[in-house]
């Protein structure tokens, strides 16, 4: 399933569970706090793979917009996600994302999609099969996995797991200045991300919450650097 993208400083660390295995890092957190940006900077110090499990839904949301679905229901979400065949591949460290051979990578920032995937993400049938996925790419790879359920359901048992965050108007800006040139305004972002938030942190299935280990990382008034390196010195001690 996976085409492993090796590289010559990757290391194995001693899990907690007392085996040797694969050195695994959680990283979770709301929209537009920075941990997408943050856990490509900590997977980038270390040399290895960063695994965004948020491609993933965001490839379901972009099939399903394909295929023209419409209305989401439980029968449908079902027979869909049986029609579906992941595949994820690191070519020069950048993930790819696969759905039955088309590579969906180009088109996951589109607003539209980003909606959808959260609509999406809670079924539990889709959350399930993608978990068995992520969870095998964390044994067989040394890997930086980022989402939103990483150090609560799919790892954990990871060497660190940090919850990157910030106020919602500091996210609101960012997203906003991302997002110049197109017609949301100030004020429709915010909103849209007090929705997100609220679903995230309030769905059945797997919510967004701060787990007893995780180590908060508050990324406002900071650059993306200064971020990083807060994370990577927690790593170094």
């Amino acid at each position: 399933m996976f085409k492993k993208h090796i590289r010559k400083n990757a290391f194995c660390v001693k899990l907690h569970n007392g085996r040797r295995g694969k050195m695994n890092i959680a990283i979770d957190g709301h929209a537009a706090s920075g941990k997408s940006v943050i856990a490509v900077g900590i997977a980038a110090r270390l040399g290895v793979n960063v695994f965004d499990t948020g491609a993933l839904y965001r490839a379901v949301a972009c099939e399903w917009d394909k295929r023209a679905l419409g209305e989401h229901t439980q029968e449908k979400m079902s027979a869909f996600v049986k029609s579906i065949k992941f595949d994820v591949k690191f070519i020069d460290g950048v993930q790819h994302t696969y759905i039955n051979g088309f590579d969906y990578t180009p088109f996951l920032r589109q607003e539209k999609i980003s909606v959808l995937s959260s609509i999406l993400a809670p079924y539990p049938q889709l959350r399930a099969k993608l978990r068995k996925m992520q969870r095998k790419f964390a044994r067989e790879n040394d890997c930086v996995m980022e989402g939103r359920d990483i150090g609560s359901e799919i790892l954990p048992k990871a060497d660190y797991k940090f919850f990157i965050t910030a106020p919602v108007e500091v996210r609101a800006r960012r997203r906003f200045e991302q997002q110049k040139g197109k017609e949301a305004s100030f004020e429709q972002v915010l909103k849209d991300l007090k929705e997100r938030d609220y679903a995230d942190e309030n769905r059945v299935v797997s919510p967004l919450k701060i787990v007893k280990d995780s180590i908060i990382i508050n990324t406002a008034g900071k650059t993306p650097q200064e971020s990083i390196d807060e994370c990577v010195s927690y790593i170094k001690k």
